[in-house]
């Protein structure tokens, strides 16, 4: 299975969520995406989507903005604690997308992915992801 990894503005390509879906037999693709240029982190997406035609785009807080961003196509999206409303993006969705967030996340507010028009699972332990449980239920809307 290919994913194209956007990782958060703290994160880099290199994080738990990568390492993990890696040592889960995926090929993973994760760009390293630029703090200083939201548009440039968009093309850099953009076009690692256009050479890859992944299986999934997995975006986790700013990375999932930029998910929500590029032209996925009817590509499955799987959004990691979005922080669409931070970056301005527009909370349209494809009908695959589906977003995870934790109930106790104290950077992107939960209430902003029930906006979403998508299946939500409340899961983890903050804002990193990072833990058993989203780890567990990431790979479970994987279904790996």
């Amino acid at each position: 299975m290919k994913i194209l990894f956007l990782h958060g503005l703290e994160s880099g390509p290199n994080g738990s969520k990568v390492k993990h879906l890696a040592e889960r037999g995926c090929d993973i693709y994760a760009p390293k995406l630029p703090k200083e240029s939201f548009s440039e982190s968009i093309r850099i997406a953009q076009d690692m989507f256009d050479a890859v035609d992944p299986d999934y785009v997995v975006g986790s807080s700013r990375g999932g903005a930029i998910a929500m961003a590029i032209d996925s196509q009817q590509t499955s999206l799987v959004l990691i604690a979005p922080a669409w409303k931070k970056y301005n993006v527009s909370p349209q969705l494809n009908s695959e997308a589906v977003v995870l967030h934790s109930a106790d996340d104290d950077v992107i507010p939960l209430g902003e992915s029930y906006i979403l028009a998508a299946p939500l699972h409340i899961c983890g332990e903050s804002h990193r992801m990072s833990d058993k449980d989203a780890l567990d239920t990431l790979c479970s809307v994987l279904k790996i």
